[in-house]
């Protein structure tokens, strides 16, 4: 596996034209039809109490409806992770977050305060009454704790702080927040109360994505693990903390895999089994084996290099959309840095046409799979540059003049972007000021 396969053809160049447009309209007009559910059973507003009352109504159904979508955008269904990219899917998702959240504060505030006016009551008294005596509420508090959790566990500078095992596994209780805060939500909500209708559609919206999340969060997997075997079969040293796992399977080309996807892994031996990764797919897929590359920069990444041989695997995809079906031309541009060039070292022998592989690595020891990238070029006719520190440690500049004097009619190339956040963030820069059109720069980031 760590040999390049010189017989594997590339395949043909086609473009598809992303769903991410009729999905957001569809997730708007979700959205419009729940403020029609309130604009339907209100009449006439009056006072401050009923306009307090009001928007929290408004704020409460939509808090229902993005709780919905939260959870719908977390199921990884293949649709949405393959074609609009894991990394915008999970860009929404952090969004739906935000949302929900501060719908959530302004549902709670806006109609304890109408509450209280009506009642002529403190809010802190109006409080504990809702909490207390309202059917269904301490369910929902309890929801309502776990959800705020959730979103503080999901702040960037407290996730930075936290291990990804503490922040996935405080995620996972999205799942109860959202079953307990629903009941309240028919039991005191207007417009489901005497309206079978609407009850029938909230409780479609939340089956449906309980629908999804079980087949493909539960079934699927399982399935997958149970038809295809997965065990380690070997692991290498490519380069100084970085190292190739082999995995072995049956009939693995029935996966569907593409060079540029990846899998979320789960390695079943010691201090592994409770942690699922993502890692992209450093070599084409073959019926009976995968590949992936991990550098060691974290305790998990790290005892990934002491895996045995026979250990058990588990893994969740394909997932991603970096492949050759973003190509819309036969002269493509893959820049990498560090780790970040495994799924572009899958991509450099499979894409069609012309293709250019710019690899940035502060020093030569560090270029991982540099024997195969140098193989590939030569069986393909390609070229292989390389961006590494001076003598001194001085960075070379990746600038918008670099890429245009070192690649001539580079506005005219697919371009593959594929490293840390920072990197990808100023090559994504420095490209668009060398005039490549953002259809052409393809990259995904997990940078949340």
């Amino acid at each position: 596996m760590t040999t390049v396969d010189v017989r594997r053809a590339a395949p043909p160049v086609t473009a598809r034209r992303s769903p991410a447009g009729p999905v957001l309209a569809a997730l708007w007009a979700g959205a419009a039809a729940v403020v029609a559910l309130w604009w339907a059973d209100t009449g006439s507003v009056v006072g401050s109490a009923g306009w307090l009352t009001g928007a929290g109504r408004i704020a409460g159904l939509l808090c229902g409806y993005a709780c919905a979508v939260l959870v719908g955008l977390m199921a990884r269904v293949p649709l949405l992770e393959r074609r609009i990219g894991s990394d915008r899917v999970a860009r929404w998702h952090a969004m739906a977050g935000r949302y929900t959240v501060c719908l959530l504060v302004a549902h709670i505030v806006l109609i304890l305060a109408g509450y209280a006016a009506q009642d002529r009551a403190s809010l802190w008294h109006e409080a504990v009454t809702v909490v207390l005596d309202y059917p269904d509420m301490l369910k929902a508090t309890a929801g309502t704790v776990i959800l705020f959790a959730v979103g503080i566990t999901s702040a960037r500078a407290v996730r930075r702080r936290t291990s990804h095992e503490f922040w996935y596994y405080v995620h996972l209780l999205t799942y109860a927040a959202v079953f307990l805060a629903f009941f309240h939500q028919l039991t005191l909500g207007n417009e489901f109360n005497g309206k079978p209708v609407a009850t029938a559609a909230w409780y479609a919206l939340y089956l449906g994505v309980a629908a999804l999340v079980l087949w493909f969060r539960i079934l699927a997997p399982v399935r997958l693990n149970r038809r295809h075997r997965l065990r380690v079969d070997s692991v290498h040293l490519e380069a100084p903390g970085v190292y190739s796992v082999v995995v072995r399977g049956r009939h693995l080309d029935e996966l569907g895999a593409r060079p540029g996807q990846f899998f979320r892994w789960r390695f079943l031996g010691e201090g592994l089994r409770w942690t699922s990764t993502p890692y992209s797919l450093s070599a084409p897929p073959r019926p009976d084996l995968m590949r992936i590359t991990v550098k060691a920069l974290g305790d998990h990444s790290a005892a990934v290099a002491l895996l045995r041989p026979g250990t058990r695997v588990w893994a969740e995809g394909p997932y991603g959309s970096l492949t050759a079906d973003r190509a819309t031309s036969h002269h493509s541009l893959l820049i990498a840095a560090g780790v970040g060039v495994t799924p572009l070292r899958a991509l450099f022998e499979t894409l069609p046409g012309e293709v250019t592989l710019l690899y940035r690595a502060r020093r030569a020891e560090d270029l991982a799979l540099g024997a195969e990238l140098e193989a590939i070029a030569r069986w393909r006719g390609a070229q292989v540059l390389y961006a590494l520190n001076g003598p001194r440690g001085e960075r070379p500049d990746i600038t918008a003049q670099s890429l245009r004097a070192t690649f001539p009619g580079l506005a005219g190339h697919d371009v593959y972007i594929c490293g840390p956040h920072g990197f990808a963030q100023d090559v994504y820069e420095a490209l668009r000021a060398a005039g490549v059109p953002d259809r052409r720069i393809h990259h995904e980031s997990f940078e949340l």
